[in-house]
C-alpha cells in the first residue's frame, strides 16, 4: 500500500480520526483474526431473518470480505463496501473466486452506493460513528433498503480502546434511532460472547425492516 493510498484511506470518512489508520496499518493481521470465525459463528442467532437468497445485498465496513464472500455464496447478489483500500485488497485476493463488487466508501455518505437493497449486513461497524454522525447514516441505511428490506447490525460493547475511536453504544439506543428513522425493530439480542474468545468485549445483534409498501 503506498503512502499516497494510506493517506486517502484515512481522509475518506468522517470516522476517521485514527481509525481507518489503524486498520490500514494491521491490515494483515486482522485478516488472520476476522477470517479465524465464520459468517455462521458471528450471525448465528440472526440468519434466519435474512430475506431470502437470490437477493441485492450490501455488506458496509465489510473489512477482509469474510461476510460479503459468505452472503455471495449463500447466492445474493453482493456489494462489499470498504474504505480501507488495504483491506479491499487482502478481501480481493482471499475471495478472489466470488462474485462480489469491492467498492470504497463509509458511512454516513456511502455515495457508492443505490437503492433497492433487500439486505444491508453493518457488522462491527457501528462503533466508530459518533453521536453526530449516527443520525445521519441511519436515515442513508433506510433510504438504501427496498421495501421490506432488513438491516443487520452487530453492536460491540465493552469498553473501548485508546489507539482508535470507538463508542459502545448500547442496542436500545440504535433501535429508538432507527424507529425514528421509519425502520421498524425485528430483533434486538442480548448480550453475546466476543467469537475471538476476548472476556471484555461482547455483541448485540439489531435487526431492523423498512415496511412494505402501503405499510405505515
Amino acid at each position: 500500500m503506498t503512502n499516497h493510498e494510506v493517506a486517502s484511506a484515512t481522509r475518506s470518512s468522517a470516522a476517521g480520526d485514527g481509525v481507518q489508520r489503524y486498520y490500514a496499518e494491521f491490515a494483515g493481521a486482522l485478516a488472520e483474526r476476522y477470517e479465524s470465525v465464520t459468517f455462521e459463528e458471528v450471525h448465528g442467532e440472526v440468519l434466519h431473518l435474512l430475506p431470502a437468497a437470490p437477493a441485492r445485498a450490501a455488506d458496509i465496513g465489510s473489512g477482509t470480505g469474510r461476510d460479503a464472500a459468505a452472503l455471495a455464496r449463500r447466492g445474493y447478489e453482493v456489494v462489499a463496501v470498504e474504505p480501507v483500500a488495504a483491506l479491499r485488497e487482502v478481501a480481493g485476493r482471499l475471495h478472489a473466486d466470488v462474485p462480489v463488487a469491492w467498492r470504497t466508501g463509509a458511512l454516513p455518505d456511502l455515495e457508492s452506493l443505490a437503492g433497492g437493497l433487500d439486505l444491508i449486513l453493518v457488522s462491527a461497524v457501528w462503533m466508530h460513528l459518533g453521536a453526530d454522525q449516527r443520525p445521519a447514516a441511519m436515515r442513508r441505511l433506510g433510504e438504501l433498503l427496498a421495501p421490506a428490506g432488513r438491516l443487520v447490525l452487530s453492536l460491540r460493547h465493552g469498553t473501548p480502546p485508546a489507539d482508535r475511536r470507538m463508542y459502545d453504544v448500547s442496542g436500545g439506543e440504535t433501535a429508538a434511532l432507527a424507529e425514528r428513522c421509519g425502520l421498524r425493530v425485528r430483533h434486538l439480542s442480548g448480550d453475546g460472547a466476543d467469537c475471538l474468545g476476548r472476556t471484555d468485549v461482547h455483541w448485540s445483534h439489531l435487526v431492523l425492516e423498512k415496511p412494505a409498501e402501503g405499510e405505515q
